[in-house]
């Protein structure tokens, strides 16, 4: 495969993501293989100096060159739907930091949370008493 061209902006910017110490390791991992791409190293010299496959250094080698620094990120897999939207679970936090238990007790329980947001979510805005 033709050695990877990289800008000096690109260079930059990956060379912060494989420098990190709070990103996720696969973003770092990929990030450092598209750098080794763009320095000429096959993708077969990049596996074994890695420890990968060079079937996984080809992948983000495509993905680099199609989708930029987008591709370094994991696509959306399919799976259970949601049970809850956004402005439920949030509204849910709003409740419990803003109000308390009326039982008595000083703050919420996982246990006691349990019981309200469906009750909090069909109150139309009024949190129970």
């Amino acid at each position: 495969m033709p050695p990877l061209v990289l800008s000096e902006d690109e260079v930059q910017q990956l060379r912060a993501l494989a420098n990190s110490r709070s990103l996720p390791h696969s973003i770092v991992q990929r990030a450092q293989i598209v750098l080794a791409c763009g320095a000429g190293e096959t993708n077969t010299a990049i596996a074994k100096r890695m420890g990968l496959t060079g079937m996984t250094v080809g992948k983000w080698r495509k993905r680099y060159r199609e989708l930029g620094l987008e591709g370094l990120h994991d696509e959306l897999r399919p799976g259970r739907p949601r049970t809850y939207e956004d402005d439920t679970v949030a509204e849910v936090i709003n409740r419990a930091l803003q109000t308390k238990p009326t039982d008595g007790s000083t703050q919420w329980s996982a246990r006691s949370l349990e019981q309200r947001p469906v009750e909090w979510c069909n109150s139309g805005g009024a949190a129970p008493a």
